[in-house]
């Protein structure tokens, strides 16, 4: 909802040849290797022991991934977990993929009514219609898609960045619709368009490592600086009137997010403030939907009435997808994913249901 660090050694210690680790400077090796795994021939390797040695001993169980480290890339995670053989790993790898890649089909059902909602609207010429849609909110949700798909494309995680690049697609689809209809000012459109389009090209290149790293760089600070700027806003937005209708939060975070990003960059941030700005983008987009929920049941509680225009079927299907997702964040030691996917499972789904109850 986004920079390397080093190679956990389970997985790079199993690929190597007994053969090659004999050829290999003695007292390398003996530096490397416990005392066990050499015979008592000076340096001469026991093969039986770092057999056992390296499913054993190499194959260590480490804590949970840090909230400032949520964003390295995919294969490093998954080399930390403590798998008794290579056959199991892969089922699991295999079976959380699945169901994260199974998390297409509720998302894709999630906006697909509204779509066609619109569409017949469109084709009847009942424009005032699609007013009813507030194409703000449809924003938000576009740039919080945008903003995981750069973080799961960057983390190499297929089925996620797939459930993105389609949460960006059916929103920009929706978006399309109210510009038709005129109940998006055109300018706005215009611009959305042009992002949308730089970012979809932008994450496909970097998945594919085919992009210029310094023009992915510029794609984050731009994704950083917008969603740190949006989500405080959207927070204060939810309980006015009774606050103050200001633009002073937004504005107030675009110039910390600026200042966060020059001094990232200027050399002026320690390297855990570089990894804290690096996080943002990801961060920002995960609590934007997690603020979703929230703002809904306000809404709710304020106004009982609205609840009868809530639609069970896509809170269960909002519940479904995210809970499908929990499996593969848990199996890859996500816990940005984990917090995003479980408190959208929880709340966004269940809690509405509750509502509607």
């Amino acid at each position: 909802m986004a920079d390397s660090l080093s190679l956990p050694i389970a997985p790079i210690a199993t690929k190597y040849d007994h053969s090659s680790l004999l050829s290999r400077n003695s007292a390398f090796s003996s530096r490397l290797l416990p005392s066990k795994c050499f015979s008592s021939g000076k340096n001469k390797l026991n093969l039986s022991s770092l057999g056992q040695y390296s499913f054993h001993s190499l194959h260590h169980r480490v804590a949970p991934i840090r909230a400032l480290d949520s964003d390295v890339p995919h294969p490093l995670h998954k080399g930390s977990v403590d798998f008794k053989s290579k056959k199991s790993y892969e089922q699991w790898d295999s079976l959380t993929s699945t169901f994260s890649g199974a998390a297409n089909i509720p998302f894709l059902l999630l906006q697909l009514p509204q779509i066609i909602l619109n569409a017949r609207n469109l084709l009847a010429g009942n424009k005032t219609a699609l007013l009813a849609v507030p194409w703000l909110g449809m924003l938000t949700g576009l740039l919080g898609n945008l903003s995981l798909l750069s973080y799961f494309a960057k983390k190499k995680e297929k089925e996620a960045a797939v459930v993105q690049t389609l949460g960006v697609l059916s929103t920009y689809v929706v978006i399309s619709q109210l510009a038709m209809a005129e109940a998006m000012p055109l300018p706005h459109f215009m611009a959305t368009s042009v992002v949308v389009g730089s970012g979809l090209i932008l994450n496909l290149l970097n998945y594919y490592n085919i992009l210029n790293r310094r023009i992915w760089q510029i794609w984050e600070d731009f994704i950083t600086v917008g969603g740190l700027s949006v989500l405080p806003q959207i927070m204060w937005s939810t309980f006015v009137p009774y606050i103050p209708n200001s633009i002073l939060p937004g504005a107030i975070a675009f110039i910390l997010a600026v200042a966060a990003v020059t001094m990232a960059h200027t050399g002026k941030l320690s390297e855990k403030g570089v990894k804290f700005v690096g996080a943002i983008s990801g961060w920002t987009a995960t609590l934007l939907f997690m603020w979703m929920p929230v703002s809904q049941m306000w809404t709710n509680f304020l106004n009982p009435d609205n609840i009868k225009g809530l639609s069970a079927i896509s809170m269960l299907l909002a519940m479904t997808g995210n809970g499908l997702m929990i499996p593969r964040a848990l199996f890859i030691r996500d816990f940005m994913w984990f917090t995003g996917s479980t408190w959208g499972t929880v709340s966004y789904g269940y809690a509405n249901i509750v509502c509607l109850y």
